[in-house]
């Protein structure tokens, strides 16, 4: 082959992807659509595609990214939230109540509360004499964060210090008293674990700390929020970080990336950590540089990367029509009204990995996200 014809190929085989890209985008745009989207090398960093990739939209759940790999970064993949038991135990009772103090803890189910009143029989306690009390003091008062005034009221319980079973019913609804809630189940495990709780009025009591109850490692639970898109869990994680305040939590997200990435606040534009906020914005190029940034961290990158979900992996079925992506594909997905967006990595049948990022504000589906990633990765 002439070196001038091999030349030109080289050049077709690069300008068409940009091509494609921008013709799919066009498209989107004449039916309202905003676009930001952009394909880039894992390795080196060079764009191998993008359009309007700086344009600053409305990101839904992969919100998320941000959120989960600053709380990974800052905190450590083996950081755990301590709830505390305190009681004035004497020959295996009680005297008075029996306190929760809450930290955070965005896992305390049934089941890992089963566990801690076994904990606590082990420890000696045989009988409470007085009640059950939950100190919620770790966090402050807001109810929610900002942004949220345009959010469906069921969206997301209340987000509590001490919060049993994500405050839902078994049905899986919103509880309006979530208190309630985390007594009656703690309650109700303590007696069927054969420590029954009297209910009298407490009294004087000194109080000490009985037991520490830790969470499971930070590393799980960012598993579970991004590949199920819990918002629960990575709101009472974000105020956590923040102390028990969602302002400081966020403004803490923000100055990691400042720090990190020379990415400010004007670009990092986030008010809380799971995307359900319309005030939140970022775009494309932000969200791949984030993610390029934590596929290159060693020290917290593998467990962020594997807290994706797998396109036509465990435990979801493929959904999209390109049975090709099986397996080469890792994604956080977001969704809100009139928002769609898609952003992770995926791997070429050459074997080279590619980070990208789609965000479409409009009236959108998957189906439009997916007809360019499936063009991307094959």
């Amino acid at each position: 082959m002439k070196p001038g014809l091999l030349s030109l190929l080289l050049l077709v085989a690069q300008v068409l992807p940009a091509q494609d890209l921008r013709t799919w985008a066009l498209r989107l745009e004449a039916r309202g659509v905003r676009v930001s989207a952009g394909l880039w090398d894992a390795s080196s960093g060079k764009a191998l595609g993008r359009h309007r990739d700086d344009l600053a939209l409305v990101p839904a759940s992969t919100t998320k990214v941000v959120s989960t790999y600053a709380l990974l970064k800052s905190l450590k993949p083996e950081f755990v939230l301590e709830t505390e038991v305190w009681g004035d135990l004497a020959d295996g009772v009680v005297q008075g109540d029996l306190t929760f103090k809450g930290a955070g803890d965005p896992l305390l189910t049934s089941e890992r509360l089963w566990l801690l009143a076994q904990a606590l029989k082990k420890a000696g306690v045989r009988r409470v004499k007085g009640s059950i009390r939950l100190d919620q003091g770790a966090f402050d008062a807001q109810r929610e964060p900002q942004g949220w005034e345009n959010t469906s009221a069921d969206t997301l319980p209340s987000v509590l210090a001490l919060s049993v079973n994500f405050n839902r019913d078994e049905a899986g609804r919103q509880v309006a008293d979530p208190q309630r809630l985390a007594r009656e189940t703690l309650q109700r495990l303590l007696v069927e674990t054969g420590i029954p709780v009297d209910g009298l009025p407490a009294g004087a009591t000194a109080p000490r700390k009985l037991l520490t109850w830790t969470s499971p490692p930070l590393r799980s639970l960012v598993m579970d929020i991004n590949k199920w898109s819990n918002n629960f869990m990575v709101e009472m994680l974000v105020r956590s970080f923040g102390e028990g305040s969602w302002p400081r939590g966020v403004k803490r997200i923000q100055a990691f990336y400042q720090a990190a990435f020379d990415l400010g606040p004007e670009v990092v534009k986030v008010t809380d950590g799971s995307g359900l906020s319309k005030d939140n914005r970022l775009s494309a190029r932000t969200l791949a540089i984030i993610l390029r940034g934590a596929y290159h961290d060693f020290e917290v990158g593998p467990e962020f990367v594997s807290s994706l979900k797998i396109i036509g992996g465990e435990p979801w079925k493929l959904k999209v029509k390109d049975p090709n992506l099986a397996r080469r594909v890792r994604v956080k997905t977001g969704h809100l009204d009139h928002v769609t967006s898609l952003c992770g990595y995926l791997q070429t049948p050459e074997g080279k990995v590619r980070v990208f990022a789609i965000v479409l504000n409009g009236p959108c589906t998957d189906d439009d996200i997916w007809e360019q990633v499936s063009r991307w990765a094959n």
